[in-house]
């Protein structure tokens, strides 16, 4: 049982970490092991994301104090937060419903849910969340984005040479 003083440093340390934190996902797990978990939080540590887990009631004083209006989120049975992500704000979702995806029951449902999250400021819904994990990371986009930049030279590239091709 934690005292009342160690549920005040609880909260400010959720508060502190919802504030500073590029965003912050919401979720709901049940029946993740313990290699699972080990495996889950490793990776998350080297995306710079923290994964925190606490009792609701103090999940949700926290994010009333910070002025969110938490009861458009459900929060039902174990909760935890993934925040961070320093310059890529989509990693916490991301990597959270990667797991999600990768951690199954026998009957092929989730053992994490994402329930919903804070991103540029705002709490927002498991549907917009699940949204945002599906955006790829940034250094997939500098690479989409290079793609879409050389194409059309290689494709005139190709052109020029099949004309070479025709002429000789």
């Amino acid at each position: 049982m934690q005292t009342k003083q160690q549920k005040v440093e609880i909260v400010q340390k959720i508060e502190g970490a919802l504030k500073n934190a590029a965003s912050a996902v919401i979720l709901h797990f049940k029946g993740v092991n313990i290699g699972e978990e080990t495996e889950m939080r490793k990776a998350l540590r080297a995306a710079g994301v923290t994964y925190t887990v606490a009792k609701k009631t103090l999940i949700k004083r926290a994010l009333g104090n910070l002025g969110h209006a938490h009861d458009d989120v459900a929060m039902d049975g174990e909760i935890a937060l993934a925040h961070g992500g320093g310059d890529d704000a989509t990693a916490p979702a991301r990597l959270i419903h990667e797991f999600g995806k990768k951690y199954q029951t026998a009957d092929k449902k989730s053992k994490l849910h994402i329930l919903g999250g804070l991103f540029e400021g705002k709490l927002i819904g498991a549907e917009m969340m699940r949204e945002i994990a599906t955006i790829p990371s940034m250094q997939g986009l500098r690479g989409m984005f290079a793609n879409v930049i050389n194409s059309p030279r290689s494709r005139f590239a190709i052109v020029l040479s099949e004309v070479a091709k025709t002429k000789n």
